[in-house]
């Protein structure tokens, strides 16, 4: 596999093949995002799509390949017919492949037709990630994540319409204090619309190269204080109804680790918040992103 620049991809794709479709973002607009501002997006050659999934084959010539996932940023921008021919090739060279998964953008995933999405399900195309980051348009706007909440809560239905399993991710203290309340509680409505398969909620941690960054380091903008943003973390949990949506608060910027599955297990995750706010006992911000 040739790979260009930093690879990312989403914690539970840690044991998947990874295969650059795109590289960088095509957006590329977030404010909150320091991942791909080094790369100037493009779509990559088939061939050299199909040639690293040969590449792959050869170097796990000894390994089962169960799970594939499409970079970068956002791989469902490509042409349907594209997808669904490297797709196609990545079933033929690992037929022991179980699932493939990929990034989508909002506006992208509008853009495809049910019928376009029923095809790649049937391909192989168990699931897209969503960065929602925020159900909140104040939010949205201000991180310029290019798309509202109408429109990514439409977006996640018409791919569960079509089959396409979703998980969501949403950031904790996007908002900032202003924001703490409109934040969670439209949030929480966003994902009670979408109801989707999946949705994380990591806890906001800037990296050099954000936007945002910048106003964090010149004092524009604060990160909310771990006991606020159990405060935004208990908000959303109230607010949501998500009937079966498995729920995971266990990222690496989190202050706190929380698991379940709403909305049988609400109740206890607001238990287990309470606990921790007795307690006043959090991961140290030193070790956030660790």
């Amino acid at each position: 596999m040739r790979y260009e620049g930093a690879v990312y991809r989403p914690p539970s794709e840690a044991g998947s093949l990874i295969i650059q479709m795109t590289i960088g973002c095509a957006r590329n607009t977030c404010r909150l995002c320091s991942m791909y501002k080094a790369k100037q997006f493009r779509i990559r050659p088939l061939e050299d799509v199909v040639e690293d999934l040969r590449m792959a084959r050869e170097y796990y010539r000894d390994y089962l390949v169960r799970r594939i996932f499409l970079a970068d940023g956002d791989a469902l921008i490509c042409q349907t017919d594209d997808l669904l021919y490297v797709m196609g090739e990545a079933k033929r060279l690992f037929p022991e492949n179980e699932r493939i998964t990929m990034y989508g953008a909002p506006k992208d995933i509008l853009l495809k037709s049910h019928e376009d999405l029923v095809r790649l399900r049937d391909a192989g195309l168990e699931m897209v990630y969503v960065g929602a980051e925020s159900g909140d348009d104040g939010v949205l706007e201000y991180v310029q994540k290019g798309a509202t909440h109408a429109e990514i809560a439409e977006a996640g239905k018409k791919l569960k319409k079509a089959g396409i399993k979703v998980s969501v991710t949403l950031i904790s203290g996007l908002g900032g204090r202003e924001r703490l309340e409109s934040h969670a509680v439209n949030s929480a409505k966003l994902i009670s619309e979408m109801n989707p398969d999946y949705v994380g909620f990591l806890t906001l941690l800037l990296e050099s190269g954000a936007p945002m960054y910048e106003e964090l380091r010149t004092g524009k903008f604060s990160y909310l204080t771990p006991k606020e943003t159990m405060e935004e973390l208990k908000l959303f949990i109230k607010n949501v109804d998500s009937e079966g949506t498995v729920f995971r608060s266990n990222h690496a910027s989190n202050y706190i680790s929380l698991a379940g599955t709403f909305n049988k297990d609400n109740e206890r995750l607001l238990a287990q918040i309470e606990q921790a706010e007795k307690r006043n006992v959090y991961k140290p911000e030193n070790y956030r992103g660790l």
